[in-house]
């Protein structure tokens, strides 16, 4: 696993990202999740997403254990 450093930057932490992890533009979206924080490029944002679909197989959620439906009754006819 790569590392980057921490430093101070004025009164904030700042992380000098390796060449190969630098993102285009002055912005990203930052997102805590758990103890990891994750950086997302704020141009194209849906592009990570898009890309990881092909990381999943054809079954991929193909059977899942699911409740039954349930029955309701209509709020509106």
């Amino acid at each position: 696993m790569d590392t980057a450093k921490l430093f101070q930057n004025g009164k904030s932490q700042a992380v000098r990202l390796p060449k190969e992890y630098r993102f285009q533009g002055d912005k990203v979206y930052i997102k805590r999740v758990g103890n990891a924080i994750v950086l997302l490029p704020y141009q194209n944002s849906w592009q990570a997403l898009l890309d990881s679909l092909d990381a999943f197989s054809d079954d991929f959620l193909g059977e899942r254990a699911q409740p039954p439906a349930q029955d309701r009754e209509r709020a509106f006819e």
